[in-house]
């Protein structure tokens, strides 16, 4: 499909023969939809079947099926079919947590008129609006949705362009205005000539925004490269056992269960499912804070955000115009220039300004007020409204209530007046003038200025962030007058970016507060500030603020948002007020806490299953854990593993940070020190009890599940193990189940040859002795590896 040019479209908007007033040929309109294609954006959802099967290809699942398969091979087929569950599982869980950005512009087609009232060939006709085409006349009328991007050629409407634009204040349209697809008509009619359609629309550049923003989350990075530093680690150690075992003349039926063995043992089958868990129930603690996640990333992704991009309307501010000063003139009070503004404007209509009016004159009324006889509404081309009153006093009035420059010509202003609009309009407001009195001696009341106030808990929310480490800055399409009243009311004291492109190289620190902007640049400034190594938080409530949202490592939506943005979000509040971002960032901190621990667990046992093998082959000349006694290490390991998602943990005061090279460092370190336990108890099974191949095999076993119970409680306080809150109820309970299983199937002597109970009792009373060595020196490698 072609795209002309914006240029073609205003060469090509009547055909030869039809007057401006007749509209399109239905012929010339078949041609411009066959060159612009519709009024509509393509569907680019992907089929569940490939989404589902795309979780069955990435490194950990490849693992998983090779080991699967060599299971087959062999004819273990109890144990394939447990992998296979394990494999089957993990899929499971990611592919019930995609397809969010398909939401997204869902949300955004349904915003888009679905008819529109247009004018072909002489006529008017109903028509759907994916039929509209450039050069079309439209019709927009009252409490209508505009079908495109329009440039209005009669008539005069009341536009609400917040959805796009972000502007608070709705906008008085006449001829000559150009207005964007999705704008709602809140007074009026009017015609208009259709400039864009499809994904041309300013509203369509928002969803292909949408759709192309992509960030991968910090987990997901984490979980990649923990695989691929096991895989590399473990993967040279495996090389090494099959040399070791070949050089050694091993028989091939020995080599390939001690390969399949290894292999086990180096998959961290459980980590993605972890992470989701510990997100998940992370997820259900916001929810009774009113804070709903989307992406269940989104909860480890509030723990590393250090800079919150907040949209100033609706999230800063309440998304409702407000009488915030009113200046009477001397002989005239606050209630009575209120009272007359009421009389001038209308009752129960869509207009904010006379809401805002009538609303502040509720709370403040007049004794003896005059009554209304007759009201004419809002006039663009006065730029006022009037009213006509009996008042028992002075007997019919006339009331006026607009621009300052239009009131004056008609109730001649002081100079004290002007300075005193002039010194309003400077500070962001709009501001309104009420004249009254007889039509030929009408005076000047005083001065109304509207705005839309910070919330009461912004402020008190920009402090608290900035102690959690968090810079917040502002992101807006308002002008940079009124963003910067706002940023000073709620504590951003930083500077103002000059108007004009966002430059590429931007920093947080450098200003804090961006004005001006549209859709395509907070998507740019999101995307900069990542690239300067930042996690990024973007707060906001409309469609404009839907492409930064999905490109933020953690969108958040305030109670008040759109289904757009919602939609787009990590984080929806549920709750007025933003003490949800705080309660977010928070339990993401405490839920990576979690993780962390977990992910570190994980790498210590991948290590040291593997190392163990190897050592164990030296020291005896057999493989020391068949493939059934790994995964029975793997399933009681990821059983106690998983409860480390409910642990008690102390969040961190500043931003978490992945830092996997010093994670695997860590692992290493203490799977060394695991090993040297484990070995240390097959030493003394092989060279002092004298036992068989079997019987160690068994020792083995049980060795390695009490040095992870050991390794588990050491490592879940990053200082001393008693610096750190009691253990959860569910890692006790998990901790003595995987205990006794272990020990169950020791001296049961089930799927294994027995150990008589006394050596058992013996190497977990030695684990609890290593335990309490492991919590000393492990001290000074954590503060070295900065692992807090």
């Amino acid at each position: 499909m072609s795209v002309a040019a914006p240029a073609a479209v205003d060469d090509l908007r009547f055909s030869p023969g039809a007057a401006p007033s007749d509209g399109l040929t239905s012929e010339e309109a078949g041609r411009r939809s066959a060159q612009f294609g519709p009024n509509s954006m393509p569907d680019t959802s992907s089929h569940p079947a490939r989404t589902a099967l795309e979780k069955l290809w990435a490194p950990i699942p490849w693992m998983l099926e090779a080991a699967i398969v060599l299971q087959v091979v062999m004819g273990k087929y109890v144990e394939a079919g447990i992998i296979g569950v394990l494999l089957l599982f993990n899929a499971a869980l990611g592919f019930f947590q995609e397809g969010r950005a398909q939401a997204t512009l869902a949300a955004l087609k349904s915003r888009l008129a679905l008819s529109a009232s247009v004018r072909r060939g002489g006529a008017w006709k109903i028509l759907p609006a994916a039929d509209l085409v450039p050069g079309d006349i439209v019709k927009l009328s009252l409490g209508g949705v505009v079908p495109a991007d329009v440039r209005l050629i009669e008539g005069n409407v009341l536009l609400d362009q917040s959805m796009l634009t972000g502007e608070s204040i709705a906008t008085e349209a006449g001829p000559g205005f150009q207005t964007y697809a999705g704008a709602l008509v809140r007074r009026g009619e009017a015609v208009a000539r259709v400039t864009e359609t499809g994904t041309r629309t300013k509203f369509g550049r928002t969803a292909e925004l949408v759709r192309s923003a992509h960030v991968v989350s910090s987990q997901q990075k984490a979980v990649l490269r923990v695989v691929r530093n096991l895989a590399a680690f473990n993967g040279v150690l495996i090389v090494l056992l099959v040399a070791y075992a070949l050089a050694h003349a091993m028989p091939i039926k020995e080599i390939i269960p001690l390969v399949l063995t290894a292999v086990l043992a180096s998959i961290p089958v459980a980590l993605p499912a972890t992470f989701t868990l510990a997100s998940a129930l992370g997820a259900r603690a916001l929810a009774r804070q009113g804070v709903l996640p989307t992406r269940l990333s989104a909860v480890d992704e509030a723990a590393t955000i250090d800079v919150l991009c907040a949209d100033k309307t609706g999230t800063l501010t309440r998304n409702a115009l407000t009488v915030t000063v009113v200046r009477p003139m001397p002989g005239f009070d606050e209630a009575h220039v209120l009272t007359m503004a009421a009389l001038a404007s209308s009752e129960g209509g869509q207009d904010p300004v006379d809401n805002a009016v009538g609303s502040a004159a509720l709370r403040n009324v007049a004794s003896n007020p005059a009554k209304r006889l007759r009201f004419v509404p809002f006039d663009p081309a006065t730029k006022m409204s009037e009213a006509t009153a009996t008042d028992p006093t002075l007997g019919t009035l006339r009331i006026v209530k607009g621009a300052f420059a239009a009131v004056g010509i008609l109730a001649a202003s002081s100079p004290t007046a002007s300075a005193a609009a002039s010194e309003l309009e400077s500070k962001g407001f709009r501001v309104l003038a009420v004249a009254a009195g007889p039509p030929a001696s009408m005076q000047l009341l005083g001065l109304i200025a509207l705005s839309d106030p910070a919330r009461d808990d912004s402020a008190a929310l920009v402090t608290e962030l900035k102690t959690l480490g968090v810079r917040t800055v502002m992101v807006t399409g308002d002008a940079p007058a009124t963003a910067m009243i706002v940023a000073r009311a709620v504590g951003l004291d930083g500077a103002l970016c000059p108007p004009g492109p966002i430059p590429t190289d931007v920093r947080p620190e450098t200003f804090a507060v961006f004005a001006g902007v549209l859709p395509e640049d907070k998507y740019k400034l999101v995307k900069a500030f990542q690239q300067a190594g930042h996690t990024v938080g973007m707060c906001g409530d409309g469609a404009n603020d839907a492409p930064a949202l999905r490109q933020a490592q953690i969108g958040i939506a305030v109670s008040t948002a759109t289904d757009v943005a919602k939609s787009a979000a990590g984080v929806v509040l549920t709750d007025p007020g933003l003490a949800g971002i705080v309660a977010s960032v928070k339990e993401g901190r405490t839920t990576f806490q979690r993780i962390f621990t977990y992910a570190l667990n994980s790498v210590t046992k991948k290590i040291v299953q593997v190392l163990f093998l190897g050592v164990g082959l030296v020291m005896t000349g057999h493989a020391i854990l068949t493939p059934m006694l790994m995964i029975i290490v793997m399933m009681t390991g990821d059983l106690l593993g998983m409860s480390l998602t409910t642990d008690h943990v102390r969040p961190s005061l500043l931003p978490n940070r992945w830092r996997i090279g010093n994670l695997t460092l860590a692992g290493i370190f203490i799977g060394v020190c695991e090993l040297a336990f484990c070995v240390g108890v097959l030493a003394l099974g092989r060279f002092h009890l004298g036992m068989g191949i079997a019987p160690l095999q068994t020792l083995a076993f049980f060795a390695l599940v009490c040095g992870n119970q050991a390794t588990t409680y050491a490592v879940r306080a990053r200082r001393r193990m008693w610096s750190a809150p009691h253990p959860s109820r569910w890692l006790v309970v998990s901790s003595v189940a995987d205990v006794l299983i272990a020990l169950t199937l020791t001296t049961r002597g089930w799927l294994m040859s027995p150990l008589r109970l006394a050596i058992a009792s013996g190497v977990l009373a030695g684990a609890i002795a290593f335990a309490f060595v492991l919590d000393v020196v492990k001290v000074s490698v954590f503060s070295r590896l900065k692992i807090a």
